[in-house]
């Protein structure tokens, strides 16, 4: 039987707060042929909003502790802010978007993360994704943003790292489709050296991974999002690739994950 390819495209980094970058990967995005769904965090507008709020945002192995506080800006600024944006910016180029966040629908279940070493705060880790409502929204043309905050189905909005949600809404929905899934940001791929933006590492298996993690060349916030990758893969999804905003529609230089 055929199956119907989808991309499931996460798009983060300077691209979101950049609004020129913005309007040229959401013009990208809707030439992608075929079904696709649009996953957004929005961290750097967040932390410069609590910074004018002297609300500290603590950043830890790349993820985001989240208080009371920091949570209430999370909300407004992914849910609302960003997430309208980027919605309202899609169907002035008559790509028919429709924006999510984790108790949308219940796209998004998650249960708090318990505190080990490090207490995250307010951070939901997924449990469920509501892939009857995604299908449901793909087969009547609309294309979902979605969010990067869950719930916990008791009235708690959690914070949820936007790669943990792309990888997966494409595992959840690598049932019903042939699902490619895309990390959009503003350098070309994984770098084998840093700060040299042409050194682009073509295809990245996990012991390359790993060797670049111990020599300190992938850390922060690109760890979780490459562990996502290789979870993604082991998980029914079937291409993933790192790159630029212009790789999901050409043959620039990107990194694509193997395992």
């Amino acid at each position: 039987m055929i199956r119907n390819k989808l991309s499931v495209i996460k798009v983060g980094g300077n691209i979101i707060d950049n609004e020129k970058q913005l309007k040229l990967f959401l013009n990208n995005f809707k030439k992608i042929s075929g079904l696709k769904i649009l996953v957004h965090g929005g961290g750097k507008i967040a932390t410069k909003i609590s910074k004018k709020l002297k609300i500290n945002s603590e950043i830890i192995d790349g993820r985001r502790i989240t208080d009371k506080s920091t949570l209430d800006i999370i909300a407004m600024v992914y849910a609302g802010k960003i997430n309208k944006n980027i919605v309202s910016n899609l169907q002035s180029i008559n790509c028919n978007a429709i924006g999510l966040s984790g108790p949308d629908g219940n796209t998004i279940e998650a249960k708090k993360r318990p505190i080990k070493k490090i207490n995250y705060g307010f951070v939901g880790d997924i449990t469920k994704i509501n892939m009857e409502l995604l299908v449901l929204l793909l087969n009547n043309e609309y294309t979902p943003v979605i969010c990067s905050l869950s719930h916990d189905k008791k009235g708690q909005l959690l914070n949820t790292n936007a790669d943990t949600i792309a990888a997966s809404v494409a595992i959840s929905l690598s049932i019903n489709y042939d699902v490619n899934l895309f990390y959009c940001f503003e350098k070309n791929g994984v770098l084998d050296l840093i700060g040299d933006k042409k050194s682009v590492i073509n295809h990245l298996d996990y012991i390359g991974y790993t060797k670049l993690k111990q020599k300190g060349v992938i850390d922060g916030g690109m760890v979780p999002k490459i562990d996502n990758c290789f979870d993604a893969l082991k998980n029914g999804v079937k291409i993933v690739k790192i790159g630029s905003i212009k790789m999901i529609n050409s043959n620039i230089p990107h990194t694509k994950i193997v395992i």
